[in-house]
């Protein structure tokens, strides 16, 4: 490959890498501090890009007001859910609570996956995009909606973990995911924080789905999939480790870009697209079980 072609495909991983950085970042976060798998964050990714095509479109908002709807919208979805359905888990009113964890928010999943397709349709919709046309940095091109994407997705990153170093709450949610008893001995709230983990982490989801919607259209299965590829990045950096996330999501979206270039066909290399970060994730899972940051466990 010439030098422009390496470029490019960087470029485009860069680009991937940031966009599955939301998704996998809120994985990570809700699994840190309320150890659980939310199996519904791919509808949450849904959400927002149906948030922003409803605020761009009916409203008649600018598209970065869009993608700010998109978070709005699941940060408050997000803080209802946990709320309502996740916070028994941890105020001892389940029996099995690993099993309810995985019902609840599977059934979550399939109740807002059926609620959007009986709304809006299996019909693709597609927002406007915050850049359109080709944006052209020295001898590359960029699509601008694939690349204002990528910007305002690193801005959100930065953003989240400046508040989770930084900030008082940031502080408090790295605490109760280090050691919760020991937090909550400590006086911090475990239900304040465990509702502000669950919703930043609904609201990263919201986030990519409102800025990938321009790029990829908005219809109700197009979480499927993200999420799929956000929990090979979690599990590939180690769950509930943020450095993991982003590491993770970095790797894959690199992988994603150049691996199809190796093979002979490119065209066949890009249908096995998605089969590369499993093919990752065994050989790390290999050499390193718990992922690239993840803890071992204690064993008595």
């Amino acid at each position: 490959m010439s030098f422009i072609a390496i470029t490019e495909q960087a470029a485009n991983g860069l680009i991937i890498s940031s966009l599955y950085a939301l998704i996998a970042l809120g994985i990570a976060l809700i699994f840190g501090v309320l150890r659980i798998v939310n199996f519904a964050h791919g509808e949450f990714y849904m959400l927002g890009g149906y948030a922003c095509y409803l605020a761009v479109t009916l409203l008649g908002l600018p598209p970065v007001f869009g993608v700010l709807a998109g978070v709005i919208v699941l940060l408050l979805v997000g803080a209802g859910v946990e709320r309502t359905l996740i916070r028994p888990i941890h105020q001892g009113r389940i029996d099995r609570p690993d099993e309810y964890a995985i019902m609840i928010t599977f059934a979550l999943s399939v109740l807002l996956l059926n609620l959007m397709n009986s709304a809006f349709g299996p019909w693709p919709q597609r927002p406007q995009a915050l850049i359109s046309g080709v944006v052209e940095i020295g001898p590359v091109l960029i699509p601008g909606d694939r690349l204002a994407a990528a910007l305002m997705g690193s801005a959100i990153i930065l953003a989240f973990m400046a508040v989770l170093r930084w900030s008082w709450i940031g502080m408090a949610v790295r605490a109760v995911s280090q050691d919760r008893s020991a937090a909550q001995a400590f006086g911090i709230n475990i239900d304040r924080v465990s509702t502000a983990a669950f919703a930043a982490g609904a609201g990263l989801a919201g986030a990519a789905g409102a800025l990938i919607g321009p790029v990829f259209n908005v219809v109700p299965a197009m979480g499927v999939v993200p999420s799929i590829k956000a929990y090979v990045i979690v599990v590939l950096g180690g769950l509930g480790s943020i450095r993991g996330a982003l590491l993770g999501a970095l790797i894959l979206g690199q992988v994603e870009s150049f691996a199809p270039m190796l093979i002979p066909d490119p065209s066949r290399g890009m249908a096995y697209r998605d089969a590369y970060g499993l093919v990752v994730l065994v050989l790390v899972l290999l050499i390193r079980p718990q992922g690239l940051f993840g803890r071992k466990e204690r064993r008595a």
